[in-house]
Protein backbone atom coordinates (compact mmCIF):
# COMPACT_ATOMS: atom_id res chain seq x y z
CA UNK A 1 0.00 0.00 0.00
CA UNK A 2 1.30 3.46 -0.90
CA UNK A 3 2.57 5.54 2.03
CA UNK A 4 -0.17 8.16 1.54
CA UNK A 5 -2.94 5.51 1.68
CA UNK A 6 -1.93 4.37 5.19
CA UNK A 7 -3.65 5.74 8.30
CA UNK A 8 -1.83 7.84 10.93
CA UNK A 9 0.36 5.48 13.01
CA UNK A 10 -0.60 4.87 16.66
CA UNK A 11 2.15 4.28 19.24
CA UNK A 12 2.20 3.35 22.91
CA UNK A 13 5.70 4.79 23.49
CA UNK A 14 7.62 7.86 22.31
CA UNK A 15 10.73 6.11 20.92
CA UNK A 16 9.45 5.42 17.35
CA UNK A 17 9.01 9.17 16.79
CA UNK A 18 11.55 10.85 19.06
CA UNK A 19 14.40 8.34 18.70
CA UNK A 20 16.87 8.18 21.56
CA UNK A 21 19.20 10.35 23.61
CA UNK A 22 18.53 14.01 24.37
CA UNK A 23 15.60 14.38 21.91
CA UNK A 24 13.75 11.50 23.59
CA UNK A 25 14.51 12.89 27.09
CA UNK A 26 13.19 16.29 26.04
CA UNK A 27 10.00 14.68 24.59
CA UNK A 28 9.40 12.68 27.80
CA UNK A 29 9.63 15.88 29.84
CA UNK A 30 7.16 17.63 27.53
CA UNK A 31 4.61 14.79 27.71
CA UNK A 32 4.94 14.58 31.52
CA UNK A 33 4.45 18.34 31.80
CA UNK A 34 1.45 18.19 29.45
CA UNK A 35 -0.16 15.41 31.45
CA UNK A 36 0.24 17.16 34.80
CA UNK A 37 -0.95 20.51 33.39
CA UNK A 38 -4.02 18.72 32.00
CA UNK A 39 -4.82 17.27 35.42
CA UNK A 40 -4.27 20.66 37.04
CA UNK A 41 -6.54 22.54 34.58
CA UNK A 42 -9.27 19.96 33.98
CA UNK A 43 -9.05 17.55 36.92
CA UNK A 44 -8.63 14.53 34.59
CA UNK A 45 -5.93 12.96 32.43
CA UNK A 46 -6.02 13.17 28.63
CA UNK A 47 -7.37 10.14 26.74
CA UNK A 48 -5.05 10.48 23.77
CA UNK A 49 -2.28 12.67 22.32
CA UNK A 50 -1.48 13.65 18.73
CA UNK A 51 1.64 15.32 17.35
CA UNK A 52 2.42 16.93 14.03
CA UNK A 53 5.74 18.53 13.05
CA UNK A 54 6.68 21.84 11.50
CA UNK A 55 8.50 21.76 8.20
CA UNK A 56 11.15 23.50 6.21
CA UNK A 57 10.65 23.77 2.47
CA UNK A 58 13.94 23.03 0.76
CA UNK A 59 12.81 24.29 -2.66
CA UNK A 60 9.55 25.12 -4.42
CA UNK A 61 8.25 28.31 -2.82
CA UNK A 62 4.81 29.82 -3.56
CA UNK A 63 3.99 27.21 -6.20
CA UNK A 64 1.91 24.63 -4.31
CA UNK A 65 -1.23 26.78 -4.68
CA UNK A 66 -0.47 26.94 -8.41
CA UNK A 67 -0.69 23.14 -8.63
CA UNK A 68 3.07 22.45 -8.72
CA UNK A 69 5.14 19.93 -6.78
CA UNK A 70 7.28 21.04 -3.84
CA UNK A 71 10.14 19.51 -1.85
CA UNK A 72 9.93 20.01 1.93
CA UNK A 73 11.15 17.99 4.92
CA UNK A 74 9.72 17.77 8.44
CA UNK A 75 11.74 19.22 11.32
CA UNK A 76 11.79 17.76 14.82
CA UNK A 77 9.98 20.75 16.36
CA UNK A 78 6.31 19.84 16.63
CA UNK A 79 2.94 20.63 18.18
CA UNK A 80 1.42 18.12 20.62
CA UNK A 81 -2.29 18.18 21.43
CA UNK A 82 -3.63 16.34 24.50
CA UNK A 83 -7.38 15.78 24.40
CA UNK A 84 -10.25 14.29 26.37
CA UNK A 85 -13.88 13.89 25.40
CA UNK A 86 -16.23 15.04 28.18
CA UNK A 87 -18.92 12.59 29.25
CA UNK A 88 -22.55 13.14 28.16
CA UNK A 89 -23.41 14.02 31.77
CA UNK A 90 -20.62 16.61 32.07
CA UNK A 91 -21.50 20.19 31.31
CA UNK A 92 -21.12 22.69 29.87
CA UNK A 93 -20.81 21.20 26.38
CA UNK A 94 -18.00 23.49 25.27
CA UNK A 95 -14.53 23.24 23.76
CA UNK A 96 -11.93 24.39 26.29
CA UNK A 97 -8.50 24.92 24.73
CA UNK A 98 -5.58 25.69 27.03
CA UNK A 99 -1.85 25.98 26.35
CA UNK A 100 1.24 24.84 28.24
CA UNK A 101 2.65 28.30 27.53
CA UNK A 102 0.98 30.81 29.85
CA UNK A 103 1.21 33.64 27.33
CA UNK A 104 -1.73 31.98 25.51
CA UNK A 105 -4.85 32.32 27.64
CA UNK A 106 -7.58 29.66 27.67
CA UNK A 107 -10.00 29.85 24.70
CA UNK A 108 -13.58 28.61 25.10
CA UNK A 109 -15.89 27.92 22.17
CA UNK A 110 -19.33 26.41 21.69
CA UNK A 111 -19.23 22.75 20.62
CA UNK A 112 -21.07 23.69 17.42
CA UNK A 113 -19.23 22.46 14.32
CA UNK A 114 -21.11 25.00 12.17
CA UNK A 115 -19.87 28.05 14.10
CA UNK A 116 -18.18 30.76 12.06
CA UNK A 117 -14.56 31.64 12.87
CA UNK A 118 -14.48 35.30 13.92
CA UNK A 119 -11.66 36.58 11.69
CA UNK A 120 -11.94 40.16 12.94
CA UNK A 121 -11.07 38.97 16.46
CA UNK A 122 -7.94 36.84 15.89
CA UNK A 123 -7.35 34.29 18.68
CA UNK A 124 -4.80 31.49 18.83
CA UNK A 125 -7.57 28.92 19.55
CA UNK A 126 -9.09 29.59 16.11
CA UNK A 127 -6.59 27.11 14.63
CA UNK A 128 -8.13 24.35 16.76
CA UNK A 129 -11.60 25.35 15.54
CA UNK A 130 -10.36 25.01 11.93
CA UNK A 131 -9.56 21.35 12.69
CA UNK A 132 -12.82 20.86 14.58
CA UNK A 133 -14.94 22.22 11.72
CA UNK A 134 -12.88 20.26 9.18
CA UNK A 135 -13.40 16.97 11.06
CA UNK A 136 -17.19 17.37 11.03
CA UNK A 137 -17.25 18.54 7.39
CA UNK A 138 -15.20 15.51 6.35
CA UNK A 139 -17.43 13.08 8.27
CA UNK A 140 -20.53 14.63 6.75
CA UNK A 141 -19.08 14.30 3.23
CA UNK A 142 -18.37 10.60 3.96
CA UNK A 143 -21.83 9.99 5.45
CA UNK A 144 -20.32 9.23 8.89
CA UNK A 145 -22.55 10.10 11.85
CA UNK A 146 -20.42 11.18 14.82
CA UNK A 147 -23.50 11.77 16.98
CA UNK A 148 -24.36 15.03 18.75
CA UNK A 149 -21.38 17.30 19.59
CA UNK A 150 -19.83 16.80 23.04
CA UNK A 151 -17.50 18.95 25.11
CA UNK A 152 -13.73 18.59 24.66
CA UNK A 153 -10.87 19.43 27.03
CA UNK A 154 -7.68 20.25 25.16
CA UNK A 155 -4.14 21.37 25.98
CA UNK A 156 -1.64 22.35 23.31
CA UNK A 157 2.16 22.33 23.49
CA UNK A 158 3.80 23.80 20.39
CA UNK A 159 7.55 24.29 19.97
CA UNK A 160 7.53 25.26 16.27
CA UNK A 161 8.52 28.96 16.42
CA UNK A 162 5.46 31.07 15.46
CA UNK A 163 5.65 33.48 12.53
CA UNK A 164 8.83 31.72 11.42
CA UNK A 165 7.71 30.27 8.08
CA UNK A 166 8.16 26.76 9.55
CA UNK A 167 4.42 26.06 9.50
CA UNK A 168 3.52 26.41 13.14
CA UNK A 169 -0.09 26.96 12.04
CA UNK A 170 -0.25 23.77 9.93
CA UNK A 171 1.42 21.76 12.73
CA UNK A 172 -1.31 23.03 15.07
CA UNK A 173 -4.23 22.45 12.65
CA UNK A 174 -2.95 18.95 11.74
CA UNK A 175 -2.31 17.84 15.33
CA UNK A 176 -5.68 19.25 16.42
CA UNK A 177 -7.56 17.46 13.62
CA UNK A 178 -5.80 14.15 14.30
CA UNK A 179 -6.39 14.47 18.06
CA UNK A 180 -10.12 15.05 17.45
CA UNK A 181 -10.24 12.00 15.13
CA UNK A 182 -8.37 9.89 17.67
CA UNK A 183 -10.62 10.83 20.60
CA UNK A 184 -13.59 9.69 18.46
CA UNK A 185 -11.70 6.44 17.67
CA UNK A 186 -11.36 7.25 13.98
CA UNK A 187 -8.45 7.19 11.57
CA UNK A 188 -8.28 7.90 7.85
CA UNK A 189 -5.70 7.64 5.03
CA UNK A 190 -2.93 10.21 5.31
CA UNK A 191 -3.66 11.75 1.89
CA UNK A 192 -7.27 12.42 2.92
CA UNK A 193 -6.21 14.00 6.21
CA UNK A 194 -3.66 16.14 4.34
CA UNK A 195 -6.40 17.39 2.01
CA UNK A 196 -8.90 17.91 4.81
CA UNK A 197 -6.44 19.91 6.95
CA UNK A 198 -5.47 22.06 3.96
CA UNK A 199 -9.14 22.81 3.26
CA UNK A 200 -9.94 23.57 6.88
CA UNK A 201 -7.08 26.06 7.37
CA UNK A 202 -8.99 28.24 4.89
CA UNK A 203 -11.46 28.91 7.72
CA UNK A 204 -8.79 31.23 9.12
CA UNK A 205 -8.54 33.17 5.86
CA UNK A 206 -5.29 32.04 4.18
CA UNK A 207 -5.56 30.41 0.74
CA UNK A 208 -2.96 27.74 1.53
CA UNK A 209 -1.74 25.36 -1.16
CA UNK A 210 -1.45 22.15 0.87
CA UNK A 211 2.31 21.61 1.13
CA UNK A 212 2.52 22.36 4.86
CA UNK A 213 -0.23 19.94 5.80
CA UNK A 214 0.97 17.23 3.39
CA UNK A 215 4.53 17.11 4.75
CA UNK A 216 3.41 17.39 8.39
CA UNK A 217 1.15 14.36 7.92
CA UNK A 218 3.26 12.25 5.52
CA UNK A 219 6.90 12.88 6.47
CA UNK A 220 9.27 9.96 7.07
CA UNK A 221 12.39 10.11 9.22
CA UNK A 222 15.53 10.44 7.07
CA UNK A 223 13.76 11.64 3.90
CA UNK A 224 12.64 14.86 2.32
CA UNK A 225 9.45 14.37 0.27
CA UNK A 226 8.57 15.42 -3.25
CA UNK A 227 4.90 16.30 -2.81
CA UNK A 228 2.55 16.27 -5.81
CA UNK A 229 -0.98 17.64 -5.69
CA UNK A 230 -4.30 16.69 -7.32
CA UNK A 231 -4.20 13.98 -6.04
CA UNK A 232 -1.80 14.40 -3.09
CA UNK A 233 1.18 12.00 -3.31
CA UNK A 234 4.54 11.89 -1.54
CA UNK A 235 7.76 10.38 -2.97
CA UNK A 236 10.81 9.88 -0.76
CA UNK A 237 13.91 11.91 -1.61
CA UNK A 238 17.04 10.76 0.22
CA UNK A 239 19.44 13.67 0.49
CA UNK A 240 23.15 13.14 -0.28
CA UNK A 241 25.46 12.19 2.59
CA UNK A 242 27.63 14.90 4.11
CA UNK A 243 25.11 17.76 4.13
CA UNK A 244 22.87 19.24 6.85
CA UNK A 245 20.25 21.95 6.68
CA UNK A 246 20.61 24.82 9.12
CA UNK A 247 17.45 26.81 9.78
CA UNK A 248 17.82 30.40 10.99
CA UNK A 249 15.08 32.85 11.95
CA UNK A 250 15.39 36.39 10.54
CA UNK A 251 13.49 37.64 13.65
CA UNK A 252 11.08 39.47 11.36
CA UNK A 253 7.75 37.78 12.13
CA UNK A 254 5.66 36.77 9.16
CA UNK A 255 2.05 37.53 10.12
CA UNK A 256 0.52 35.47 7.31
CA UNK A 257 -3.10 35.64 8.48
CA UNK A 258 -2.87 39.35 9.33
CA UNK A 259 -1.14 40.69 6.17
CA UNK A 260 -2.81 38.25 3.76
CA UNK A 261 -4.53 40.89 1.59
CA UNK A 262 -1.29 42.71 0.73
CA UNK A 263 1.14 39.78 0.76
CA UNK A 264 0.22 36.10 0.59
CA UNK A 265 -3.32 36.20 -0.87
CA UNK A 266 -2.27 39.08 -3.12
CA UNK A 267 0.19 36.72 -4.85
CA UNK A 268 -2.49 34.02 -5.19
CA UNK A 269 -4.71 36.57 -7.01
CA UNK A 270 -1.84 37.88 -9.19
CA UNK A 271 -1.05 34.32 -10.31
CA UNK A 272 -4.71 33.64 -11.12
CA UNK A 273 -4.95 36.84 -13.19
CA UNK A 274 -1.64 36.07 -14.96
CA UNK A 275 -2.97 32.62 -15.86
CA UNK A 276 -6.26 34.00 -17.25
CA UNK A 277 -4.48 36.70 -19.29
CA UNK A 278 -2.04 34.13 -20.70
CA UNK A 279 -4.92 31.78 -21.62
CA UNK A 280 -6.69 34.59 -23.53
CA UNK A 281 -3.49 35.71 -25.29
CA UNK A 282 -2.88 32.08 -26.29
CA UNK A 283 -6.28 31.83 -27.97
CA UNK A 284 -8.85 30.89 -25.32
CA UNK A 285 -12.09 32.88 -25.29
CA UNK A 286 -12.28 35.25 -22.28
CA UNK A 287 -15.41 33.69 -20.74
CA UNK A 288 -13.91 30.18 -21.12
CA UNK A 289 -10.60 31.27 -19.58
CA UNK A 290 -12.37 32.86 -16.59
CA UNK A 291 -14.38 29.68 -16.04
CA UNK A 292 -11.63 27.08 -16.54
CA UNK A 293 -8.31 28.69 -15.57
CA UNK A 294 -7.57 28.86 -11.85
CA UNK A 295 -3.78 28.44 -11.70
CA UNK A 296 -0.67 28.85 -13.84
CA UNK A 297 -0.39 25.05 -14.12
CA UNK A 298 -3.76 25.12 -15.96
CA UNK A 299 -2.18 27.10 -18.84
CA UNK A 300 1.27 25.52 -18.81
CA UNK A 301 0.49 23.21 -21.74
CA UNK A 302 -0.73 26.14 -23.87
CA UNK A 303 2.48 28.02 -22.99
CA UNK A 304 4.63 25.01 -23.91
CA UNK A 305 2.82 24.57 -27.26
CA UNK A 306 3.53 28.21 -28.03
CA UNK A 307 7.18 27.81 -26.93
CA UNK A 308 7.56 24.77 -29.21
CA UNK A 309 6.59 26.95 -32.20
CA UNK A 310 9.68 29.02 -31.24
CA UNK A 311 11.95 25.98 -30.83
CA UNK A 312 11.75 25.77 -27.01
CA UNK A 313 9.81 23.80 -24.39
CA UNK A 314 9.93 26.49 -21.71
CA UNK A 315 6.60 28.11 -20.70
CA UNK A 316 8.59 31.27 -19.90
CA UNK A 317 8.81 31.98 -23.66
CA UNK A 318 5.06 32.68 -23.64
CA UNK A 319 5.35 34.75 -20.45
CA UNK A 320 7.99 36.97 -22.09
CA UNK A 321 5.91 37.30 -25.26
CA UNK A 322 2.48 37.99 -23.79
CA UNK A 323 2.85 39.59 -20.34
CA UNK A 324 4.14 43.13 -19.83
CA UNK A 325 7.00 43.64 -17.41
CA UNK A 326 5.47 46.85 -16.14
CA UNK A 327 2.66 46.46 -13.58
CA UNK A 328 -0.95 46.23 -14.75
CA UNK A 329 -3.78 48.28 -13.27
CA UNK A 330 -7.17 46.64 -12.67
CA UNK A 331 -8.44 48.55 -15.75
CA UNK A 332 -5.60 47.16 -17.93
CA UNK A 333 -6.58 43.60 -16.99
CA UNK A 334 -10.32 44.24 -17.39
CA UNK A 335 -9.73 45.42 -20.99
CA UNK A 336 -8.17 42.01 -21.77
CA UNK A 337 -10.61 39.78 -19.92
CA UNK A 338 -13.75 41.87 -20.70
CA UNK A 339 -15.15 41.50 -17.17
CA UNK A 340 -14.77 43.45 -13.93
CA UNK A 341 -12.25 41.82 -11.58
CA UNK A 342 -14.84 41.95 -8.80
CA UNK A 343 -17.13 39.61 -10.74
CA UNK A 344 -14.31 37.11 -11.44
CA UNK A 345 -13.30 36.95 -7.77
CA UNK A 346 -16.77 37.37 -6.27
CA UNK A 347 -16.84 33.88 -4.70
CA UNK A 348 -13.79 34.58 -2.54
CA UNK A 349 -14.01 37.20 0.19
CA UNK A 350 -10.23 37.02 0.75
CA UNK A 351 -9.61 37.73 -2.97
CA UNK A 352 -12.00 40.71 -2.88
CA UNK A 353 -9.96 42.03 0.09
CA UNK A 354 -6.90 41.83 -2.18
CA UNK A 355 -8.62 43.96 -4.85
CA UNK A 356 -9.44 46.62 -2.25
CA UNK A 357 -5.80 46.71 -1.07
CA UNK A 358 -3.92 46.37 -4.40
CA UNK A 359 -2.68 49.37 -6.39
CA UNK A 360 -1.43 47.28 -9.33
CA UNK A 361 -0.60 43.69 -10.35
CA UNK A 362 2.79 42.32 -11.43
CA UNK A 363 1.70 39.46 -13.69
CA UNK A 364 4.95 38.96 -15.64
CA UNK A 365 7.11 38.71 -12.52
CA UNK A 366 4.80 36.32 -10.65
CA UNK A 367 4.36 33.94 -13.61
CA UNK A 368 8.14 33.99 -14.30
CA UNK A 369 8.84 32.97 -10.70
CA UNK A 370 6.26 30.16 -10.66
CA UNK A 371 7.38 28.52 -13.92
CA UNK A 372 11.10 28.75 -13.12
CA UNK A 373 10.65 27.57 -9.52
CA UNK A 374 8.56 24.57 -10.64
CA UNK A 375 11.49 23.50 -12.86
CA UNK A 376 13.97 23.90 -9.99
CA UNK A 377 12.03 21.42 -7.83
CA UNK A 378 12.55 18.65 -10.40
CA UNK A 379 16.15 19.73 -11.00
CA UNK A 380 16.70 19.32 -7.23
CA UNK A 381 15.18 15.82 -7.25
CA UNK A 382 17.11 14.84 -10.41
CA UNK A 383 20.38 16.05 -8.87
CA UNK A 384 19.81 13.78 -5.84
CA UNK A 385 19.28 10.80 -8.21
CA UNK A 386 22.17 11.68 -10.57
CA UNK A 387 25.37 9.61 -10.85
CA UNK A 388 27.54 12.25 -9.19
CA UNK A 389 29.72 12.33 -6.09
CA UNK A 390 27.96 13.49 -2.91
CA UNK A 391 30.10 16.66 -2.91
CA UNK A 392 29.06 17.54 -6.47
CA UNK A 393 25.42 16.87 -5.61
CA UNK A 394 25.59 19.12 -2.56
CA UNK A 395 27.22 21.90 -4.58
CA UNK A 396 24.51 21.69 -7.30
CA UNK A 397 21.70 21.63 -4.70
CA UNK A 398 23.22 24.76 -3.13
CA UNK A 399 23.21 26.53 -6.52
CA UNK A 400 19.52 25.67 -7.02
CA UNK A 401 18.69 27.05 -3.56
CA UNK A 402 20.52 30.30 -4.42
CA UNK A 403 18.63 30.63 -7.71
CA UNK A 404 15.36 29.99 -5.88
CA UNK A 405 16.10 32.76 -3.38
CA UNK A 406 16.92 35.22 -6.14
CA UNK A 407 13.59 34.45 -7.83
CA UNK A 408 11.63 34.78 -4.56
CA UNK A 409 13.37 38.05 -3.76
CA UNK A 410 13.36 39.78 -7.17
CA UNK A 411 10.40 38.31 -9.08
CA UNK A 412 8.00 37.34 -6.28
CA UNK A 413 9.09 40.07 -3.84
CA UNK A 414 8.39 38.00 -0.74
CA UNK A 415 11.68 38.71 1.03
CA UNK A 416 12.55 41.50 3.49
CA UNK A 417 15.78 43.30 4.57
CA UNK A 418 16.39 40.94 7.52
CA UNK A 419 16.10 37.84 5.28
CA UNK A 420 18.44 39.38 2.70
CA UNK A 421 21.05 40.06 5.39
CA UNK A 422 20.67 36.56 6.85
CA UNK A 423 20.91 34.77 3.48
CA UNK A 424 24.05 36.77 2.60
CA UNK A 425 25.61 35.96 6.01
CA UNK A 426 24.91 32.24 5.42
CA UNK A 427 26.55 32.28 1.98
CA UNK A 428 29.55 34.31 3.15
CA UNK A 429 30.30 31.83 5.94
CA UNK A 430 30.37 28.47 4.21
CA UNK A 431 26.73 27.88 3.23
CA UNK A 432 26.63 25.99 -0.10
CA UNK A 433 23.27 27.61 -0.74
CA UNK A 434 20.76 29.63 1.27
CA UNK A 435 17.24 30.88 0.65
CA UNK A 436 14.17 32.19 2.40
CA UNK A 437 11.73 29.41 3.24
CA UNK A 438 8.00 29.48 3.90
CA UNK A 439 5.75 32.34 2.86
CA UNK A 440 8.53 34.91 3.30
CA UNK A 441 8.07 38.57 4.37
CA UNK A 442 9.96 37.50 7.48
CA UNK A 443 10.39 34.08 9.01
CA UNK A 444 13.32 31.80 8.31
CA UNK A 445 16.13 31.09 5.92
CA UNK A 446 17.43 27.58 5.25
CA UNK A 447 21.08 26.96 4.39
CA UNK A 448 22.73 23.80 3.09
CA UNK A 449 25.98 23.26 4.99
CA UNK A 450 28.60 20.51 4.98
CA UNK A 451 28.31 18.34 8.12
CA UNK A 452 31.94 19.06 9.01
CA UNK A 453 31.35 22.82 9.52
CA UNK A 454 27.85 22.90 11.04
CA UNK A 455 29.03 23.88 14.54
CA UNK A 456 31.34 26.67 13.31
CA UNK A 457 28.65 27.86 10.89
CA UNK A 458 26.06 28.23 13.69
CA UNK A 459 28.61 30.04 15.92
CA UNK A 460 29.35 32.45 13.02
CA UNK A 461 25.63 33.19 12.52
CA UNK A 462 25.27 33.85 16.24
CA UNK A 463 28.21 36.29 16.11
CA UNK A 464 27.41 38.05 12.84
CA UNK A 465 23.60 38.09 12.76
CA UNK A 466 22.17 37.42 16.22
CA UNK A 467 24.63 39.26 18.50
CA UNK A 468 23.55 42.71 17.28
CA UNK A 469 19.90 41.70 17.92
CA UNK A 470 20.80 40.53 21.43
CA UNK A 471 22.57 43.88 22.01
CA UNK A 472 19.43 45.73 20.85
CA UNK A 473 17.24 43.68 23.19
CA UNK A 474 15.24 41.99 20.38
CA UNK A 475 16.05 38.53 21.81
CA UNK A 476 17.78 37.18 24.92
CA UNK A 477 21.15 35.50 24.61
CA UNK A 478 19.80 32.24 26.08
CA UNK A 479 17.12 32.03 23.34
CA UNK A 480 19.39 31.85 20.30
CA UNK A 481 19.16 28.04 20.05
CA UNK A 482 15.42 28.47 19.39
CA UNK A 483 16.24 30.71 16.43
CA UNK A 484 19.11 28.88 14.75
CA UNK A 485 19.46 25.09 14.64
CA UNK A 486 20.53 22.22 12.40
CA UNK A 487 17.98 19.68 11.22
CA UNK A 488 17.92 16.37 9.44
CA UNK A 489 14.58 15.18 7.99
CA UNK A 490 12.21 14.06 10.79
CA UNK A 491 9.06 11.94 10.99
CA UNK A 492 5.43 12.97 10.42
CA UNK A 493 2.20 12.96 12.38
CA UNK A 494 1.46 10.33 15.03
CA UNK A 495 -1.10 9.38 17.69
CA UNK A 496 -0.05 8.26 21.18
CA UNK A 497 -2.15 6.16 23.52
CA UNK A 498 -0.33 5.34 26.77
Amino acid sequence: MAHEDLPIPIFSSLDPIYGEGSHLDEAKLRFDRLKSKFAEVFGHHPEVYARSPGRVNLIGEHIDYEGYSVLPMAIRQDTIVAIRKRGAEESPKVLQIANVNDKYSMCTYASDPNQEVDLKNHKWGHYFICGYKGFYEYDKSKGIDVGPPVGLDVIVDGIVPTGSGLSSSAAFVCSATIAIMAVFNMNFPKKEIAQLTCDCERHIGTQSGGMDQAISIMAKSGYAELIDFNPIRASDVQLPAGGTFVIAHSLAESQKAVTAATNYNNRVVECRLAAIVLAIKLGMKPNEAILKVKTLSDVEQLCISFAESRGSADPQVAVKEFLNEKPYTAEDIEKIILEPLTSILKNSATSLDVLKAAKHFKLFQRASHVYSEAKRVYAFRDTVLAKLSDDDKLSKLGDLMNESHHSCSVLYECSCPELEELVKTCRDNGGLGARLTGAGWGGCAVALVKDSIVSQFIIKLKELFYQSRIDRGIINKNETDLYVFASKPSSGAAIFKF
